[in-house]
């Protein structure tokens, strides 16, 4: 299980740096802009994303 672990937060990392590394400046946009959200809508997208992200893994996970 750590194999897989460590693969997943790789990818994490994969796709969290194609932004800042495509697209700077729109990027840069995108976090002030989320920088000025309330913190009850950062609560919420974070955890939408939480929810997708244990469904995904879910759906994933090798059965026994």
């Amino acid at each position: 299980m750590g194999k897989e672990l460590i693969l997943a937060l790789g990818l994490v990392l994969v796709v969290e740096g194609l932004g800042p590394m495509l697209i700077p400046s729109k990027w840069r946009d995108m976090v002030s802009e989320m920088s000025q959200l309330p913190d009850a809508t950062l609560r919420r997208i974070g955890g939408c994303l939480v929810v997708a992200g244990v469904v995904i893994a879910y759906m994933m996970w090798p059965s026994k």
